[in-house]
């Protein structure tokens, strides 16, 4: 049994890291942090609350250290954790920027232990559907991939300002660009240039909230975006090749179930409900056949599982710290993009030495 400790009990440590820490066989939810409080022990006895990281650092009995805490203390905490030669994941940023990355692959090289980002949204139920569709051809050749994350909230989060304080990391850029571009990388590998328009659309005082970024391959284009105020939300997919298209509406359900339970029980987890089944249109002699793809079952255990096998010896870590930096470059590029309104021209020069470390 190999012992977790938790960081952060907001959104994040909360509905999805100790849920799905306590749903993996092989794994306990054994510690966490709070300053001054006990909540998250009233949701799961027994567990052991330390007041301060170096408490839970000196407790040697844990064998990963898992950060969700706002943003920009990702990467302080990572550092301490890496230099007591600790395991760690961390939530999504891994950093904010690609230096502090950088460092942080160098530092858990140098202690040889595990630093994996936690990209949860590689097991969407969605997301590996698109695979399987693309694995097996059935849009011929892809001429333009569209993904987005669209929602209603023109009310500024007041629980969580740090959401919206660029200074302390926050904004949709860093948010959910970092997923939406991850699933691109894992999709389509490394593009060719980056163009973006990075918008504060509820408030130009406050973090962005809005972006539109364009990669560019050698023959095809991927699209992705966001925004808070889309009322319905666009399409989460549209796919576009030279047979067909896939069209996809509707969120993957797991965070909304996380959110009300402390462990997974369900053995129908992860299924998607008919009404948010993608639809393949696929033109064959001048018309046009219309299928609903029943889609894979979405699992986010599968990515804590990778980690308890990668700790075991067992196999790679699920998602790597070259993966998320490589994410972050294409979103500074984006933001270079913004800034001086021109395509950027991707340079990856500086990613060789890094990926020997991971």
């Amino acid at each position: 049994m190999l012992r977790v400790g938790l960081i952060g009990f907001g959104l994040a440590g909360r509905v999805f890291h100790a849920p799905l820490i306590s749903s993996v066989e092989g794994l306990e939810l054994a510690a966490t942090i709070e300053r001054t409080t006990n909540k998250v022990a009233e949701r799961y006895p027994g567990i052991i609350t330390y007041r301060t990281l170096d408490e839970m650092l000196a407790d040697d009995s844990l064998d990963l250290f898992v950060v969700a805490t706002p943003n920009a203390t990702h990467f302080e905490l990572a550092s301490r954790i890496l230099s007591a030669g600790r395991n760690v994941v961390v939530d999504k940023p891994l950093a904010i920027s690609t230096a502090e990355t950088a460092q942080l692959i160098r530092l858990a090289a140098e202690k040889n232990v595990l630093l994996a980002p936690f990209h949860n949204r590689r097991w969407d139920s969605d997301f590996q559907t698109i695979q399987k569709q693309l694995r097996e051809g059935n849009l011929g050749r892809m001429v333009e991939f569209q993904s987005r994350f669209d929602r209603w909230r023109p009310t500024l989060p007041s629980d969580r300002l740090w959401k919206i304080d660029s200074s302390a990391g926050g904004g949709a850029l860093l948010d959910l660009g970092s997923h939406l571009v991850d699933q691109a990388l894992v999709l389509f590998g490394k593009p060719l240039a980056v163009s973006a328009d990075v918008r504060s659309e509820r408030n130009p005082l406050t973090a962005n909230d809005s972006f539109e970024i364009r990669l560019r391959y050698v023959d095809f284009i991927v699209k992705l975006g966001t925004n808070c105020l889309s009322l319905p939300p666009a399409l989460r997919f549209h796919l576009r090749g030279t047979t067909g298209n896939y069209w996809k509406n509707g969120l993957d359900q797991q965070e909304v179930g996380l959110a009300k339970l402390t462990r997974i029980d369900d053995p129908n987890w992860g299924r998607e409900p008919a009404a948010n089944w993608g639809v393949l249109h696929v033109g064959i002699d001048g018309g046009e056949v219309a299928r609903p793809i029943e889609p894979i079952r979405g699992d986010y255990r599968l990515y804590y599982e990778g980690v308890r096998d990668a700790l075991l010896g067992k196999g790679p870590a699920p998602v790597t710290a070259i993966d998320a930096w490589r994410g972050l470059r294409i979103l500074e590029w984006a933001m270079e993009s913004q800034q001086k309104r021109c395509e950027i021209v991707c340079d990856w020069r500086g990613e060789p030495m890094l990926a020997l470390l991971v």
